[in-house]
């Protein structure tokens, strides 16, 4: 693999260090390793294990700087083939954001600090996996930047043991006791609170040494002065010894008796404890953040309260006083450490992320529109996980398949073996207007898709594909802001039936159209009720059933054929000893009432309103012939391999008659037509569909 991490800067500190470690791990297993920053003293080490450095000022909070980084960063990204691209910090993340979607390559970030909610932060939870070092972490991504769970991964920082030898501070008549704080010179390390303690703990033990490395940045230098008048007043001076920053850590811990982290806000991890206790010193931190995942208190470590100078002077006096509780915490640390916190592990575990990230990918599919529409769309899903293949070995690529469907649509994909994750858009009820629609898209983003495939093709399913924040978004080039995708097809004007329609658009991802039949997938209940109403219709065995679908979707009353055309056909059918069975909504319920009344003795099956749309599939299996105009039930019986005779008026048939074996077309040549017009006065592309031609393709299909 070709990883690229990117952090502000090189300088000495527990989130660069981690940097050059990993980097190391990288180059040493024969991975490209490139790191981009605004460089310093750590660039050198990070060139002599062979990994590449980039020097560029990504730690300047500048917008203009911020967007030519971007292109910048994508030009590296190219250049070296990167395949991860990893963030640690803000401001460098969103560069690395948006560099990464401009190359297409995948985006990772690792959380070192406990951020302050709001959207100069939220970045570092965009990444498809977002690496944590503490649980305390873990929970406040998910709770205060929304990240789900799944794209969350575990990874404790770590030490390399070859850097650190271990060694119990022996005491052996030592007339100095040292007690040291490692860290940047800032308000939230708790400094005040240390050299208070330190005024407490110099009381009882005269060769108290007390050593603080770190330095104080320089928009931080009134904090260090304040420091050190805290030290005169406390008549401290000939005790502590401000050391600055230091690179040889391992040098400083050797001369520590005992650690202490003081810090007063949550601590993401806490690096130098580890260290600490990889050389062998016994550490006093306070119970914030990370650190509580690090020290189990009283074993491996002393735990105190945050802002606590008591309690901080009286756990470095226990160590003192007693030898014994100092070497047992030592060796306990040092043991948990071995186990739990290696270089090894770390990099192993980063490793198995970036193969997890780039192994593991998401498909989204939408299709908001009709009932029949989204049947249509069944050999298109189909043909998508022939091409993504959901299971494999190890080193195959891994692909979970959601869609996207109307609530009106839902049932008939609850039992799609192609499909992982069926995602329902009510945009009529609780989807509804802009504030549902902001709610839909991030629903959408925090599952972080990859592809998206837009079957939809309209203004609103072009803006959902975009903001989904998915690196590929295919769908038609059209004037309903297909720009915003950037893999299209091109419309050129030839009617095409609704799946090679779709599947122009999957040519794109080279998938070819070898399947063109929709499929249904009702449930065994569903297959049971239907027999249980035929039953008790006093349906034989022996008779054929004939399905007439009497209307069409309230919104397209143009489709639908004439209550009178209806009532003569059924007259003709049940004199030929054929059983007939009606569907329709519970709105269909006058029209079917008529056709009862109309026809005696013609033992009509009125099914309007009483079946469940995979009922009906069901019920629609059983005909011998199904008759319908351009609607949904017409797509389920292309679905379950019906007979059907399709009746079309005002739309094109070229563009909408489903796939299938056996069937029959009807329809006529109007100067009007096909309209598209969703109501007519007088309908006469539908009024001219005889009875006669009807059964005549009934009695047609039923003796082929």
């Amino acid at each position: 693999m070709n990883i690229l991490q990117i952090l502000p800067e090189l300088n000495v500190g527990g989130v660069e260090t981690g940097t050059v470690d990993l980097a190391k791990y990288l180059v040493r297993l024969g991975h490209k390793s490139v790191v981009v920053s605004a460089g310093g003293p750590l660039v050198k080490d990070l060139q002599e294990c062979g990994a590449i450095h980039y020097q560029l000022p990504v730690h300047r909070k500048s917008l203009i700087t911020g967007v030519k980084m971007v292109f910048k960063l994508a030009e590296i990204i190219r250049k070296e083939e990167i395949d991860i691209v990893h963030a640690r910090s803000r401001v460098p993340a969103w560069i690395a954001y948006f560099a990464s979607r401009k190359a297409g390559k995948v985006f990772i970030t690792t959380c070192h600090g406990y951020y302050s909610a709001g959207f100069l932060s939220s970045v570092m939870g965009w990444g498809r996996r977002v690496i944590v070092p503490s649980n305390v972490i873990a929970l406040h991504m998910i709770n205060d930047f929304g990240v789900p769970h799944e794209r969350i991964r575990l990874i404790s920082r770590s030490v390399d043991l070859e850097k650190f030898e271990y060694a119990f501070p022996e005491r052996n008549g030592k007339k100095e006791f040292t007690v040291g704080i490692i860290g940047r010179l800032t308000s939230l390390k708790g400094h005040i609170y240390f050299i208070k303690a330190m005024a407490k703990a110099a009381r009882v033990i005269p060769s108290l040494k007390v050593l603080i490395v770190g330095d104080a940045p320089v928009s931080k230098g009134a904090y260090k002065e304040q420091l050190q008048i805290l030290v005169r007043r406390l008549g401290l001076w000939n005790n502590i010894e401000f050391l600055g920053s230091q690179k040889d850590i391992p040098g400083i811990l050797k001369n520590l008796d005992v650690l202490v982290l003081s810090t007063i806000t949550h601590e993401a991890f806490g690096r130098v404890i580890i260290e600490a206790q990889a050389a062998g010193v016994p550490v006093v931190a306070t119970s914030v953040g990370g650190v509580v995942d690090i020290i189990d208190d009283n074993k491996t470590g002393l735990l105190v309260p945050p802002a606590d100078s008591g309690a901080i002077a009286e756990a470095v006096l226990r160590i003192h006083k007693d030898e014994r509780l100092a070497r047992t915490l030592s060796e306990n640390a040092y043991a948990k450490v071995k186990e739990k916190y290696t270089l090894e592990r770390m990099a192993k575990n980063t490793l198995a992320v970036y193969k997890d990230a780039l192994m593991n990918a998401k498909i989204l599919i939408i299709k908001l529109s009709s009932l029949g529409d989204v049947i249509l769309s069944t050999p298109a899903i189909k043909a998508i996980r022939d091409k993504f293949k959901k299971n494999g070995g190890p080193d195959t690529k891994h692909y979970t398949i959601s869609f996207l469907v109307g609530k009106e649509s839902k049932d008939v994909l609850l039992a799609c073996p192609y499909i992982d994750e069926l995602l329902v858009y009510d945009y009529k009820n609780r989807h509804k207007g802009w504030g549902g629609f902001l709610n839909i898209v991030g629903h959408l983003r925090k599952r972080n898709f990859d592809i998206v495939i837009d079957l939809q093709n309209n203004r609103r399913s072009h803006i959902l594909s975009f903001l989904t924040r998915a690196l590929d978004r295919y769908g038609y080039r059209n004037k309903k802001f297909s720009f915003l995708l950037n893999h299209a097809a091109e419309e050129n004007g030839v009617p095409l039936d609704p799946v090679t329609h779709q599947f122009r658009i999957l040519k794109l991802l080279g998938i070819e159209l070898r399947d063109p039949y929709p499929e249904v997938w009702p449930s065994g209940s569903d297959e049971k009720y239907v027999d249980d109403l035929l039953r008790r219709e006093w349906l034989s065995p022996a008779q054929k059933i004939v399905g007439i679908n009497i209307s069409a979707s309230s919104r397209w009353q143009s489709k639908v054929w004439p209550m009178e055309n209806l009532i003569a056909l059924c007259g003709e059918l049940s004199r030929n000893d054929m059983r007939i069975v009606v569907t329709g909504t519970e709105a269909d319920l006058p029209g079917a009432q008529m056709i009862l009344q109309r026809i005696q003795n013609s033992k009509v099956i009125n099914a309007c309103g009483r079946t469940s749309i995979n009922q009906l599939v069901c019920l629609i299996k059983k005909c011998s012939v199904y008759i319908s105009g351009d609607s949904a039930p017409l797509h389920i019986a292309a679905g379950v391999k019906v007979p059907f005779v399709a009746l079309f008026g005002p739309t094109d048939y070229r563009r909408h008659l489903p796939s299938a074996e056996k069937f029959i077309l009807l329809r006529k040549e109007v100067p009007c037509g096909p309209c598209y017009k969703s109501s007519c006065t007088d309908m006469k592309c539908m009024k001219q569909i005889t009875p006669e031609e009807v059964l005549e393709a009934v009695e047609k299909l039923l003796n082929d």
